[in-house]
Parts: structure tokens; sequence; C-alpha cells
């Protein structure tokens, strides 16, 4: 017997339901992208090594999907290098090329390529798959989509308080409240760092923090110590472990923290300004709350830093997440270009919709009647109506084989059921001769005899 065919760990089938579901929050999302003027862009699914290579630190690197290259690729190795089964030696000379890990790089890499064809400020959105080879968990993939957002060419914080605005129009349309923006600026994580005597050890200190409301103040102290800051910077940190209340209030508590270091009080300064916009503007279902734990992507954000957690209750790792970048063009040799962008998580908003009911109960709709074969006759009379219906702008399908028998005609019905056709319309020898449709709703079981234009209306 032949082995049953699988899929590759990290990577799903989806069936037309399912489908539906991620298409109706890809194309919310991308409205709202047009909306705020976002201008659509795509890259390639792979990219030259050298593009993604060392961008994301050594862990990201690891991540990476590597392409073999085409051909004898393995006569290029020496037997030297052969025999030295090293990865790093061996790795540039067979593979050149590599699946997207991100959105961000290779957007980096567009503009840098295209910069003399862009208006400055470009603001591009972006909707497309990524690859990383990481280990398979609920709300983790190996082949997801990410729909991206960003600004460059402006250090306006203005663009900061549109995308606030942004994540939360998107999770109104959605339907979607309790939604939680958390935001940090990487400034005041330098600034405490800076306090503390561990300007050296800012990701090690900021990696520990980000642990505090999973493994507990004392956990982290533990760690922290284990990462070589001394006990008078843990001391300094004491405030930060019980820094509670609204955002005004935690702002004025590190403002205390912070008194001597300038990067931290411009910190604090650009999360003022973000936090009294949006008091004035409003927000319609989202909240924005102040996170100083909040430490994603150091290796190149530079001021603010984004995370949006989904509401209370549901179990889910963050839906979305960005931040402010100074100079990410630069490791494509454009500097002192300035962008700051978000991402939605689709296959992790996916799963909070359908954990709390809030997909539209139409969304899976596809065909809206079907017509009964009952032989060549009536399926030719039944098409031209198909047709007809389908001008109109509504799903319209004849079932392909006629229906010889009782058995037959059941098995069309019971087709119909099983693809939740509303409605199926019975064209057989009586209703041919009088050229009238028996219309009959599945759901009640009601059944009406037609002519065309009454059967456009009600299936209208």
């Amino acid at each position: 017997m032949a082995q049953k065919p699988s899929i590759p760990k990290g990577t799903r089938d989806f069936n037309a339901e399912e489908v539906a579901k991620r298409s109706y929050i890809m194309e919310t999302i991308k409205e709202q992208f047009q909306v705020f003027g976002f201008q659509p862009i795509e890259t390639p699914s792979f990219e030259n090594s050298e593009t993604l290579m060392g961008k994301y630190g050594d862990e990201g690197d690891r991540l990476i999907f590597k392409i073999l290259n085409s051909g004898e690729f393995l006569k290029k190795i020496s037997e030297e290098d052969y025999s030295s089964k090293s990865e790093s030696l061996i790795t540039p000379k067979i593979s050149e090329k590599a699946l997207r890990y991100d959105l961000t790089v290779p957007f980096a890499r567009y503009v840098v390529q295209h910069q003399n064809d862009i208006e400055f400020p470009f603001k591009r959105y972006q909707i497309q798959p990524v690859w990383r080879a990481d280990r398979p968990q609920k709300g983790r993939f190996r082949e997801f989509f990410q729909c991206d957002a960003d600004v460059v060419g402006s250090k306006s914080l203005f663009q900061e308080v549109e995308f606030v605005q942004l994540y939360d129009a998107v999770f109104s349309a959605l339907e979607l409240e309790g939604v939680t923006i958390k935001i940090n600026n990487r400034k005041i994580l330098s600034g405490i760092a800076e306090v503390i005597g561990a300007q050296d050890k800012l990701i090690d200190f900021t990696v520990a923090l980000d642990k505090l409301d999973k493994i507990g103040e004392e956990k982290v102290k533990e760690e922290m110590r284990g990462k070589g800051i001394s006990e008078d910077g843990i001391t300094k940190l004491q405030p930060l472990f019980t820094l509670k209340g609204d955002f005004g209030n935690q702002i004025e508590s590190l403002k205390s923290i912070l008194s001597t270091s300038e990067i931290g009080l411009k910190g604090i300064e650009e999360l003022e300004f973000i936090n009294t916009a949006i008091s004035n503007l409003k927000l319609k279902t989202a909240t924005l709350q102040l996170d100083v734990t909040l430490a994603r992507g150091l290796n190149y954000y530079t001021g603010a830093i984004f995370e949006v957690s989904a509401p209370e209750g549901v179990k889910m790792g963050s839906i979305g997440g960005g931040g402010r970048y100074d100079d990410l063009t630069g490791i494509f040799g454009l500097k002192d270009m300035s962008g700051v962008g978000i991402s939605f998580g689709l296959d992790r908003i996916y799963l909070v919709l359908e954990e709390l009911n809030l997909f539209p109960s139409t969304i899976a709709e596809s065909t809206k009647v079907l017509f009964i074969n009952f032989g060549d006759k009536e399926a030719m009379f039944s098409l031209g109506a198909v047709t007809k219906l389908r001008q109109a702008h509504i799903t319209a399908e004849l079932f392909p084989d006629a229906a010889v028998s009782g058995k037959q005609m059941k098995k069309q019905m019971n087709y119909a059921n099983r693809r939740n056709i509303p409605f199926v319309v019975i064209m057989g020898e009586e209703e041919l001769k009088s050229e009238v449709f028996t219309l009959k709703n599945m759901a009640s079981g009601e059944q009406h005899k037609v002519d065309f234009d009454a059967l456009l209306d009600l299936l209208k």
C-alpha cells in the first residue's frame, strides 16, 4: 500500500472555510492600511543570502531556510572544506539564496534599491508569507503570513500616533474588543541600563526584565545576577518591579528613576507626546498601556516599541508588534533613513476570533443556489438560468451528473447540505414544460414555483 502523503511540520492546508476566514482578516487589515494612506508593494519570496544573513542576530540566522544552489553544487567544495564539516565555511558555497524571514529587511533592501523612484516619507504595506525554521507550536508556524505597514523618511512622532490609531481601527473593524496596545521606548531601557551601570549588558538586562510577568521578581533578579549585573544596580531597579498605575503615574515614577539619564528622559518625553495625542484623539476599543518590561527586537529598534495583547482571558501570545528604527536601511548603505512600522499576526488573530466566535456567520458562504440535474434537456435549460444568475453576481451551480433515480436526487440534496448551500432549484420535466423553477429553502424546507424574474429577486 502506498504511503499516505503528508506536509512538512509547521505548514498547513486550508479548506474553503478557513481560506474565507483568513481572507476576511486580510481584507479588513488591507482596507485600513489603504484608508491610512499606505501603498502596497511585494517582494520576492526568496532573497540573496547576503541580504538576510546577519540582520536578525545569531538565533535569527539559524532560523532562516537556506536554498541549495541548482546544479552540481558540491563540485564547488574542495576536499579540505568538505572534510572540515564547517557549516559556516560550506553553506555560503552551496547556498546563495534563502527564503525571507520577515518583511522588514526585504523592505529595507527595496527602499535602498528603489530610492530614486520613491517619494519620502514613504508609507508602504505588505501582506505576504514568510518562513522560519522554528519549533512549531500553537500560534507559531514555519510558514505564515505577515501583514506589515511601515513609514520611512520621517522622524515625526505623529507616525507612532497614527500606528496606535491604525491598530485600534483594524481591531475595531474586526469587532475585537479589549485589545491592549503595550508601548515602551528603547531609550528608556537604555536609560535604565545606564542608571544601574549596566550599559554593556543592555540586552542581558532587558531579556531578564522581559520575563517579569512570567517568572516573577526573584527569578528575574537571580538571572540578572547570573549575567553579572551588580547588587547595587539591582537595588536601584526595585521601583521598576512595583511600577503600577495608569500611564501618567508610571511616567512620573520613571522620571524619578531616570532623573540622571539624558537618554532615558528623552524616551519619557517621546512616550508622553504619544500618550497625550492618543488621549486627545481617543481610541474606539483598544487601550494604550505603558509596559517598561517590553523589549522586543532590540537589535534594530531605537525608539518606540509596540506589542499588542489579545483580550483578557484568551490564552495567546502577542497578536501584533513593531517599533521605531532609526537606521535600518543603513545595513544596505543608505544612512539616516528613520522609519517606524507595525505588524499584525494573522494566524494568531484568526485563533482569537475563532475562540471568541467573532467571525461573521455569512463569511464561509460560497454557492447560494444549486440546480438539481435531472437530465440533458433540463440541465441545458438550468444552465441558461445559472448563467444569468452569475451575470447578476449570484453564485450558482448546476450539479454535473444527472439524477436518474430518487437515490441519486437525494445524493444531490445531501451534497447541497454538506456544502451549506442555502437554496436548491428543482428543474424537472414538469417545470421544463411550463418554464418555471421550484425553489427550495434548505433550512426551512419551504418550496415555491417561480418564473426567472421572481427567482432572481428571491435570491438577491
